[in-house]
């Protein structure tokens, strides 16, 4: 089979490494894809947010599966471009990834769905925001209606910055703030069947203990040895499988890659918010452990046959994952400076690889940063412990002028706190 994945971030990277490793795969492709990918993928310079474009280049490699990445070339229909052309696509619908496009559509769903989550109220004008944010008092949580690359959410204490952040948006959702630890729960579905992968957790801001601001993640870890394990079983039952349900109910089956984000609050499990594609950097972890061959559960849930598959099989083990960014992440990164170390890694280090997220290379074939987030340093290990020692070793090889990484990413779970 021959497979195209679409974008150019770590999450690609780790689909494309995935990928590359299943016998089912006769040919990998890549578009715009990065230095990393191109490693294990023939990289095409396609826009892609373009489904036409992104169409005609599957159907001219003869593509028996397109995997559509990121989340924008997903609300932008270029999953239904893909199929338009009668070519499986793993990615919802445009009217389906409204989930994570429209924050107050996903609200809409959840209620008619059942399904646990913050009260809310949505906002397009300063006294609506005023009134809401009274209502739900502090912790402010304030998020763009819109998609914002992951850096449309803010939780603060300060009310001047909260309004000025919902001031900045056209349109908002202002919602009571969730205790508790969050976790992160893939599911792949077709629409009507729903599988869920493993959780995770990743580190939103960007320094060490949670402070500074949010980020796409800096970070994350797999299996979560704190959770119940229960969990899965019961989002499955409560949030998952209602949500396909109603989508389907609707009239715009979601078939693709849904993503739960989840706070385990004292009052039981509440969902923060929708993804409609695999997340980053969770994705790092979860495929990293991860057995069951990658093209073979893709292809089935593009195809609606997602109920004939086995249960999953995962390694027992654990997988870290750190992020190495740019100066100035998340703010206006710093760009262009060459990355080094990315050979001792390959040679040296048993268990850890390099995925990349930010990069491309220069004429002279130097890998340099081209975006905030740079690297993903993952490793595996029979237990958090030993994954998360890997995966600093590994990063401690990695050199990039004024980069910054956490410290601390698994560091309470793997001590067993």
């Amino acid at each position: 089979m021959k497979v195209l994945v679409i974008g150019g971030g770590a999450r690609e990277h780790a689909l494309c490494r995935s990928l590359s490793l299943d016998p089912a795969v006769t040919e990998l492709h890549c578009a715009p894809g990065n230095a990393g990918t191109a490693e294990l993928a023939e990289s095409h310079a396609v826009d892609a947010l373009d489904g036409a474009a992104v169409a005609a280049l599957a159907e001219r490699l003869g593509a028996g599966l397109v995997v559509v990445g990121p989340e924008a070339p997903l609300v932008a229909g270029v999953a239904d471009a893909v199929r338009a052309r009668g070519i499986p696509a793993f990615g919802p619908s445009a009217e389906a990834a409204r989930l994570e496009g429209s924050k107050a559509f996903a609200k809409d769903v959840m209620a008619a769905a059942g399904v646990p989550t913050a009260r809310s109220q949505v906002c397009a004008t300063p006294e609506e925001i005023d009134e809401a944010l009274d209502a739900f008092g502090a912790p402010y949580v304030v998020k763009d209606d819109g998609l914002a690359a992951g850096k449309g959410v803010v939780v603060t204490g300060d009310l001047a910055e909260a309004r000025a952040h919902a001031l900045r948006c056209e349109r908002v959702v202002i919602e009571e703030y969730l205790d508790g630890p969050e976790v992160s729960l893939f599911a792949v579905t077709d629409g009507t069947t729903v599988v869920p992968l493993q959780p995770a957790q990743d580190f939103k801001r960007a320094l060490d203990g949670d402070e500074g601001p949010n980020t796409g993640g800096m970070g994350a870890y797999s299996p979560l040895p704190w959770a119940d394990p229960k969990l899965t079983d019961e989002v499955l039952a409560t949030v998952l499988q209602p949500t396909v349900d109603e989508l389907r109910r609707r009239g715009t089956p979601f078939s693709g890659l849904l993503y739960a984000g989840l706070a385990i609050t004292s009052r039981g499990v509440r969902v923060i918010e929708f993804n409609a594609r695999f997340g980053d950097p969770e994705t790092q972890v979860v495929l990293a452990r991860l057995r069951t061959p990658l093209a073979g559960l893709l292809l089935a849930a593009a195809t609606g046959e997602l109920a004939d598959l086995p249960p999953l099989t995962w390694d027992e083990g654990a997988a870290v994952t750190v992020v190495v960014a740019a100066r100035d992440y998340p703010g206006t990164p710093v760009t262009g400076d060459p990355v080094t170390g990315l050979d001792a890694v390959a040679a040296e280090e048993d268990h850890a690889y390099v995925l990349h997220a930010g990069t491309r290379r220069d004429d002279t074939g130097r890998v340099l940063s081209a975006g905030g987030r740079v690297l993903s340093v993952t490793a595996t290990g029979p237990e958090l412990a030993a994954a998360r020692a890997r995966a600093y070793r590994a990063v401690s090889r990695i050199g990039l002028e004024g980069s910054h990484h956490r410290t601390d990413i698994a560091a309470r779970a793997a001590a067993g706190a």
